[in-house]
């Protein structure tokens, strides 16, 4: 339901028509993600095409579900997960200390003391590199592994997952959620179009009610919804007399999992009321740390993708050190609670997680005004964490020099990354993507001039 919907019908709206576009917008969720693929309607792929893509694909892979934490704008890997302690102070700026994690040998910016007591679950790629600077572009090639301006417009993989793990896939709630806003700098679905879209739910799971778009409405009470619902199947004269219309079927389960989303196990997937205020607490009562339950509620009814889209906070041009100070906690916070919470209910091994941003941060610090202590984009080398589903813990994947300015071994490149996730989740990386016109595209890339790899991360696999 649309969450600005007046609680009282003006004149110029009927009951009818807003009991009508109610249950139609919900529908339209459900239709809009594929969720209505068991009841016989179609996508447009071209003939021959899902033949081959189911072909192509494994049905078994240990990640059943992915979490993926993108830090939007390109977090600093050198006042993060890649110190270096030692390279000056142009370099290390204001935040300058390390701390020990519970991995002998690995140690990490002294913002997040939570993430060191966590280290032995997740693994660090210190040599990410890709060497695009622009926010469009490197988080286009960041999250496709396609190369950007080419002549297709590839999904993101979110979309290549609610394609392929979609398929079997028997949830209500989409198989392809952003919590809370999608990025808007690239289109996510590319060319398998708006059925791939991912489901962006709003609100904010830090308030007193999370106010799911098209779930849960701030000025209607379930009470209400529940009338509704009442009042329009009392009308709906025409499905009862031609109840065995095929299209009438589907038309009526596609309701029922509308009003399913709506007020029964849907909406009860984003209610966080249901958890412990201590884990709550835990998890940090602020936007990300909420967003961080919320993503876990949703990997335990198997979501397929989830996609924590942490907001612009990491463009750190000015003022760099201050803004770490004040939202690295929260980070560290959500995601040391996240994977520690994960392991505890056994889902860290079916789960997997990845986080980070499109790029890392200018190593050498901008001093001058405006910029104050500022770090520009980088794209040269950057930092990635990974745990479960199938990720080994505790490790470190290759290495930045000295000032954290270069690859100084292992270099890991966006196919590498994206390839490992996807062999994890038993999606066959050459299997070939169902294109509008037939046109040739394939998962990720076929080895070219143009695009480079240092291998899948086979040493933490």
């Amino acid at each position: 339901m649309n969450r600005n919907e007046p609680t009282d019908f003006g004149p110029s709206v009927t009951r009818r028509q807003s009991l009508q576009q109610g249950v139609t917008a919900a529908s339209g969720l459900l239709l809009a993600h594929g969720l209505c693929a068991n009841s016989g309607i179609a996508t447009d792929t071209p003939p021959g095409v899902a033949d081959e893509t189911n072909a192509a694909t494994p049905s078994k892979g240990r990640a059943k579900s992915v979490i993926q934490i993108f830090l939007w704008g390109g977090m600093s890997h050198n006042d993060t997960w890649d110190p270096k302690p030692d390279a000056g102070r142009d370099y290390v700026g204001d935040v300058g200390k390390v701390i020990s994690t519970n991995v002998a040998g690995t140690q990490i910016c002294e913002l997040f003391p939570e993430l060191a007591k966590q280290a032995d679950k997740y693994s660090l790629i210190r040599s990410m590199t890709h060497g695009n600077n622009g926010h469009e572009t490197a988080a286009y090639l960041m999250q496709t592994g396609h190369q950007p301006g080419e002549r297709l417009s590839y999904p993101s993989i979110g979309a290549v997952f609610a394609l392929f793990k979609g398929r079997d896939y028997e949830g209500i709630v989409p198989p392809y959620v952003v919590l809370t806003k999608p990025q808007g700098r690239f289109s996510e679905e590319g060319f398998l179009g708006p059925l791939f879209k991912p489901f962006a739910t709003g609100g904010d799971p830090n308030a007193p009610r999370f106010a799911v778009e098209g779930v849960v409405s701030a000025s209607i009470s379930d009470d209400r919804q529940q009338a509704r619902r009442r009042l329009s199947d009392d009308m709906d004269t025409l499905s009862r007399v031609m109840s065995a219309d095929p299209q009438i079927k589907d038309a009526r389960q596609t309701k029922q999992q509308a009003y399913d989303l709506i007020l029964g196990r849907g909406k009860g997937v984003f209610d966080l009321s249901n958890e412990e205020a201590a884990l709550r607490d835990r998890y940090g009562r602020h936007t990300f740390g909420q967003e961080c339950l919320a993503a876990r509620r949703m990997v335990e009814v198997g979501v397929p993708y989830v996609v924590i889209n942490y907001p612009a906070g990491w463009d750190t041009h000015k003022d760099h050190f201050k803004r770490m100070r004040r939202q690295v906690p929260e980070l560290d916070q959500g995601l040391a609670t996240l994977l520690s919470d994960l392991s505890d209910r056994g889902l860290l091994e079916s789960t997997l997680v990845w986080c980070c941003g499109e790029f890392g941060r200018g190593p050498k610090v901008d001093w001058q005004p405006p910029w104050n202590g500022g770090r520009n984009h980088y794209g040269k080398v950057f930092s990635v964490l990974v745990a479960g589903g199938g990720f080994k813990g505790g490790q470190i994947v290759g290495a930045s020099d000295a000032k954290a300015e270069a690859v100084a071994d292992r270099p890991v490149y966006p196919i590498d990354l994206l390839g490992s996730i996807y062999s994890l989740a038993g999606i066959d990386t050459t299997a070939r993507l169902p294109h509008p016109l037939g046109e040739e595209a394939l998962v990720l890339p076929s080895m070219s001039e143009t695009v480079k790899s240092g291998g899948l991360l086979t040493e933490i696999m």
